[in-house]
């Protein structure tokens, strides 16, 4: 017994004095259990890719995240909106005012204001939804593993305030071969000259 105690008191030990030597791992999460980290970043525009570069600017870093409460959003979007960014809901296929929409521009998240898709990226995937070939910087969504309904799905999230946008499919154009299918509740638009002006 008091050898097992021994044992114990030493693992415990050295766990402390490992994450003790580890500073840098505990502040950014790498200290929790691997299966907590149900979120990872968008597969969009890494280094090496031959796709063109969708942005002037620098890739804009979402580390002012948005967080309100349930009454906030309530205030802040139609109902349609709350229930698809807030709840995860979906639009009825082939309603949304972004659809068909071709004009130049940006596109972005109707909660936070975030730049989310260009333009440039959207095409016809006859889905009934806003498709998108590549989001506009790869830290603008961040996906997360769906399971609902008896599916397995790719969901995209805002990656600033986490509004539910769509899922994510293989089966998109080239040069990704991804299909970001998109609700167009969870979506405001910037129409090119305003987009410059902004700038």
């Amino acid at each position: 017994m008091i050898k097992i105690l021994v044992a114990v008191t030493l693992l415990i030990g050295s766990g402390s004095l490992l994450l003790n030597l580890l500073p840098s791992a505990q502040k950014s999460g790498f200290a929790k259990p691997p299966s907590l980290i149900l979120v990872s970043q968008a597969r969009a525009a890494q280094p090496g890719d031959k796709s063109p570069s969708l942005a002037a600017k620098e890739p804009q870093k979402m580390d002012k995240k948005v967080l309100k409460s349930k009454e906030e959003w309530k205030r802040q979007l139609t109902a349609e909106q709350y229930d698809v960014t807030r709840c995860g809901g979906t639009e009825r296929a082939f309603s949304g005012k972004y659809y068909k929409h071709k004009e130049e521009g940006i596109y972005t998240c109707v909660s936070c204001g975030a730049e989310l898709f260009n333009s440039k990226t959207k095409y016809e995937s006859g889905s009934g939804w806003p498709s998108y070939w590549q989001p506009i910087d790869k830290y603008a969504v961040n996906e997360i593993d769906d399971i609902s309904y008896g599916m397995v799905r790719t969901e995209i999230v805002c990656s600033r305030c986490e509004s539910h946008l769509g899922h994510v499919f293989k089966d998109g154009p080239q040069p990704t071969g991804l299909r970001y299918c998109i609700n167009s509740a969870s979506l405001d638009f910037i129409a090119k000259d305003k987009a410059a002006n902004k700038d």
